[in-house]
């Protein structure tokens, strides 16, 4: 393991336990609010450490998570679960039902699914931090931008969608990691991966988007390389291998990526659509709740839904209209102002990040990062950094995720929507930093280590955790140094930390949060 490996899963752990100790406080602290959210009925009675569970981990299992809880529970049995894809589910029940089935005499299955989230989504939220380390280090090809980038993961603004029992953690997991195994040029176990994301949320399929773009400018740099060798008369074969080899990896890649999808949605139109006597009746008190929410359950006696008609029947389309009201400029409303300030942050990094690029490099990106001149190449070394070339596709990713998210969905959403499925928040924010803060500096590090080695006579300590320990961590080096930040600094740091603290507060408490 390397050293900026060592250091950025140091940081993942110390903060997911900062995190779960303070949800915990924060949660026996702050009554609850009463929100108007899915509130199923206990499948069980308690048992003796359900109330400990509760106290410790309840804070987990509020709003969405409650349908994650709900369906690795008891299944798929209302309308408005197939909302929420099921490898998170699954993957709780497992944990759940095995690795905490010695647990069974003290805790029910929904206090055993509490602690497999927290046992779950922190040992993936660590892998997350190593996946985008090392994808960071393949695409940047900057180390020292890859680990801030990466420790400024850990304090995400996302920090209680990637805590709680939300699928956050999962996906980025995935998506990161199939990412890293893609740059890398294992293109199967990518596909793979990359199919797993697209079984935790909707929006993996987006990242199809990848599987087509890096195959497709490999191929053409092997066919620009086989244009510069003349007299070779197998030329024409190897092109003909080259395109067919191209066509079979993204037909095979989008197929594997997009399966899981069509496989859950066309579960959900056997459940409803194709409804029989012989289905496994609903259980009479989520029967009655059902009937006081309004709630839908497959029925053979009650007529199809009218989704069930449609020429492309997908259930998920049809929930996200109808249940949630997503839809393009739906949400541009007065009383959701407040909601466009929360995702104000997120999305002006978002765009600077975005406009920060195109004017580095217009001509390349014009080009859409696959046709350069052949002169400029030549004369030219590639960037590093955030103005490495390979960033060009995870930048256009992230402004498709930022525009879908701002004109087409709950806007207050693209904090977590972009901090699970983009890179690029993370890696324009560190290059921010790295330009505007001095303190990083690489010529003044050695002087500011030597400054904060006299300081360390005094016992800095953050929960019980000595400064000394982190001393290669630049993160926390900036936050020992506050006052000397410099304003961009304090920026960027405020509104990760602010939203990472703020968010448990409310969000554990069931109030309304992004």
């Amino acid at each position: 393991m390397t050293m900026g490996v060592r250091v950025v899963v140091r940081f993942a752990v110390i903060t997911r336990l900062v995190s779960l100790l303070l949800q915990a406080l924060l949660n026996a602290a702050i009554p609850d609010h009463d929100a108007d959210a899915f509130s199923p009925p206990p499948a069980e009675d308690p048992l003796l450490m359900d109330p400990i569970a509760e106290v410790l981990l309840g804070g987990l299992g509020r709003w969405d998570a409650q349908h994650f809880l709900f369906i690795a529970e008891r299944g798929y049995v209302f309308e408005h679960n197939f909302a929420f894809f099921p490898l998170l589910p699954v993957l709780l029940r497992c944990v759940a039902a095995g690795l905490l089935w010695p647990l069974g005499s003290w805790l029910t299955l929904h206090g055993r699914l509490l602690v497999a989230i927290a046992l779950v989504n922190s040992a993936l939220f660590v892998l997350s931090v190593a996946a985008l380390y090392g994808l960071g280090c393949l695409v940047l090809q900057d180390r020292r931008l890859s680990l801030l980038s990466a420790l400024l993961y850990c304090l995400t603004p996302a920090n209680v969608f990637l805590m709680a029992g939300y699928s956050e953690s999962l996906f980025a997991a995935l998506t990161f990691g199939g990412l890293w195994l893609l740059e890398q040029g294992s293109t199967t176990k990518a596909c793979l991966v990359l199919g797993l994301a697209t079984g935790a949320r909707a929006n993996g399929i987006v990242n199809v988007g990848f599987l087509l773009y890096l195959p497709l400018q490999r191929a053409l740099c092997q066919a620009k390389q086989l244009r510069r060798v003349s007299g070779d008369r197998w030329n024409f074969l190897r092109y003909v291998w080259i395109t067919i080899s191209f066509m079979a990896t993204a037909a095979i890649g989008v197929l594997v990526i997009s399966l899981p999808f069509g496989v859950f949605q066309y579960y959900g139109y056997t459940r409803f659509c194709e409804t029989s006597p012989t289905q496994e009746p609903v259980s009479p008190i989520l029967l009655s709740l059902s009937q006081m929410k309004g709630y839908r359950v497959p029925d053979a006696a009650s007529p199809a839904p009218p989704w069930c008609s449609r020429p492309l029947p997908l259930l998920y389309s049809y929930l996200q209209d109808v249940y949630w009201d997503v839809g393009f400029l739906r949400y541009f409303q007065l009383k959701q102002i407040p909601n466009f300030l929360l995702a104000l942050p997120v999305a002006t990094l978002g765009s600077l990040a975005t406009y920060v690029y195109l004017r580095a490099d217009p001509e390349y990106c014009l080009c859409l990062g696959i046709i350069s001149s052949h002169a400029k190449e030549k004369d030219e070394k590639s960037p590093s950094g955030f103005y490495s070339r390979k960033v060009f596709v995870y930048v256009v990713h992230a402004t498709a995720l930022l525009l879908s998210g701002f004109f087409c969905m709950h806007v207050q959403v693209l904090t977590r929507f972009l901090g699970s499925s983009s890179p690029v928040i993370y890696w324009s924010s560190a290059h921010l930093l790295l330009c505007q803060e001095p303190l990083l500096v690489e010529t003044r590090a050695t002087v500011c280590v030597k400054e904060k080695e006299k300081h360390m006579l005094i016992n800095y300590s953050l929960f019980g955790i000595p400064w000394r320990r982190l001393e290669q961590n630049p993160i926390t080096e900036l936050l020992a140094e506050w006052g000397a930040c410099s304003f961009w600094t304090k920026c960027i740091l405020g509104y990760f930390m602010s939203y990472w603290v703020i968010g448990l507060a409310l969000h554990c408490n069931f109030f309304p949060w992004t």
